[in-house]
């Protein structure tokens, strides 16, 4: 089925876009000298969170309800599903893949696979590319889709859903790139910013393969990256962003950035 210029040019953008952003973040290490604030990590944190749930629910959850593909159980039961094995297949990566995150105290703990042999720069790397997995994956299914459908509004909220990614990446990325500067160089800290985005192409890739190929999964596979997106921002975002209680910079970034996903998506796609 062929889709036309625009819808291609939308796809390539979608694809690309979370990566690059990144990486315009990563490149704050060259700027900042030290780390971020507690509060500006907050409302970096808070926004993202927002962004991460509007976009689960507005751009992947809702249009799976939706579907009208024929099948045997209620849309609501497939969407359950997904969700679920969406939520345990990011818990499984997190109990697997040995990584360095935050706990409640601001400290660095090691989770997963505990192991001598990885560098603690590798584990702090891999932290985040669990974190990037599901929304990568969220995009390519989400263009998966629409490829299948040949539908220009799906496209449409496809890269809506890409661009509100983006859009948080780019604080993520500097809040990713900056701690990586006391363990080694400037332009190695860029660079371990820089490839903490490059799974967000690769996951988006693999998300249009499922989704295009496979028939019959594009609402338990909206639904599957609904879950991952919102396990992840649950488990660390959310948590890291109220880590000082006495204010709500988190929670104030977090309604901000919720309601610019949802007016992208609603309004635009």
């Amino acid at each position: 089925m062929a889709i036309s210029t625009t819808n291609l040019i939308y796809t390539i953008i979608g694809v690309f876009i979370t990566f690059l952003t990144t990486t315009l973040g990563a490149a704050a290490v060259f700027f900042f000298r030290k780390q971020l604030s507690i509060n500006l990590k907050q409302i970096f944190l808070g926004f993202a969170s927002g962004v991460m749930i509007s976009a689960s629910i507005f751009s992947l959850i809702i249009p799976a309800l939706e579907d009208q593909t024929p099948k045997n159980i209620p849309n609501v039961v497939v969407v359950v599903i997904g969700f679920i094995l969406g939520c345990l297949f990011l818990f499984l990566l997190d109990k697997i893949v040995p990584h360095i995150h935050k706990n409640k105290n601001d400290e660095e703990e090691e989770e997963g696979v505990k192991t001598r042999k990885l560098k603690k720069t590798t584990k702090m790397l891999l932290a985040v590319t669990i974190h990037n997995i599901p929304e990568g994956l969220s995009v390519g299914i989400a263009f998966g889709v629409a490829i299948n459908t040949n539908n220009d509004a799906m496209f449409l909220s496809a890269l809506m859903l890409a661009i509100g990614i983006g859009i948080q990446n780019f604080p993520e990325g500097i809040a990713v790139a900056l701690p990586f500067k006391e363990e080694t160089t400037t332009f190695k800290s860029f660079l371990y910013g820089m490839l903490s985005g490059l799974v967000e192409p690769i996951s988006a890739i693999i998300g249009i393969v499922l989704a295009y190929y496979i028939e019959g999964i594009m609402p338990y596979a909206l639904a599957f990256s609904a879950g991952a997106m919102i396990y992840v921002t649950i488990e660390e975002l959310i948590p890291e962003s109220q880590l000082n209680s006495t204010n709500h910079f988190g929670t104030f970034s977090f309604i901000f950035g919720f309601l610019v996903m949802m007016i992208l998506d609603v309004s635009l796609g």
